[in-house]
């Protein structure tokens, strides 16, 4: 595995198992709320996750109490007083999104958050853009953006919407108010388990070892038929663009697809290999 990009100190870069990539947010003082510089530094460590052919899966989770509280209000006030208004074209050439993750579709690989506490406009914004999302006890939900006259716009209206139903999105969205972990995953179905606090991590680090434990080809293509679902308005164009796509001709032209048939034939564990790079 290649040495990955440098970063500041207000994003710790870990590897907490073979095959699994850790990001946390390291600013626990201001609850992991997002500046400039630690968004460029997720930037530059998912661009260089999506090309190591080594790591499989990416766990992001937050120092401290909070997992991100969204963005720093008080930097966009005083850009708001300075006159620089430029929101919408911001928010329309801004690829990835939020924290470089609330919009990002290129990657076929899993993306796990591990919510270790409350999670804010933003912040929510990340978590419904991961595949998987585990979340402690005590964790809180808001999409706030109303409250301060902004808007929730960096791409989670169209998933919560598609995620919770119209109704329940508008809730959440329209009334800016506070939700529980609980009514996260029962009502707005958008958490996959909720743990004790101790438990978030070794939870999350547990599905990305199960994951890792599969064809790393057939889970990419897998992930790219998911993303490709919400793109496409049938059943029929979402799965003819996945057999098209490079994924799925990676994987019946990989090493795994054989392995894997092999393996079941002669009933043993199979010996993945990384694939190779699209």
């Amino acid at each position: 595995m290649s040495s990955h990009p440098p970063v500041s100190d207000q994003l710790k870069v870990s590897f907490p198992a073979e095959h699994v990539l850790q990001l946390t947010f390291n600013r626990p003082k201001s609850l992991n709320a997002m500046t400039p510089t630690m968004e460029a530094d997720i930037k530059n460590i998912m661009s260089w996750f999506d090309e190591e052919p080594s790591l499989w899966v990416v766990i992001i989770t937050g120092e401290g109490r909070a997992f991100c509280a969204g963005a720093d209000l008080k930097a966009w006030g005083q850009r708001q007083s300075t006159g620089d208004r430029g929101e919408q074209e911001m928010l329309a050439s801004s690829i990835h999104g939020f924290g470089s993750l609330s919009r990002r579709s290129k990657s076929p690989k899993p993306i796990i958050a591990a919510v270790n506490g409350s999670a804010y406009g933003g912040g929510v914004e990340m978590l419904l853009n991961c595949d998987i999302t585990i979340a402690s006890e005590d964790a809180q939900f808001a999409l706030p953006e109303v409250k301060r006259g902004v808007a929730a716009a960096q791409g989670v209206i169209p998933r919560i919407a598609k995620v919770a139903g119209h109704q329940l999105a508008a809730e959440l969205l329209l009334l800016g108010r506070t939700i529980s972990a609980t009514e996260a995953q029962n009502r707005f179905r958008f958490i996959n388990q909720v743990v004790p606090a101790s438990k978030v991590l070794p939870t999350a680090l547990e599905w990305a070892k199960q994951i890792v434990a599969n064809s790393p080809d057939a889970v990419q293509c897998t992930k790219r038929g998911l993303v490709l679902s919400g793109q496409h308005g049938s059943f029929e164009q979402a799965t003819v663009a996945l057999a098209w796509s490079p994924e799925a001709k990676r994987l019946y032209n990989s090493d795994n697809i054989k392995e894997g048939l092999t393996a079941f034939a002669e009933k043993r564990k199979p010996a993945w290999s990384n694939p190779a790079k699209l």
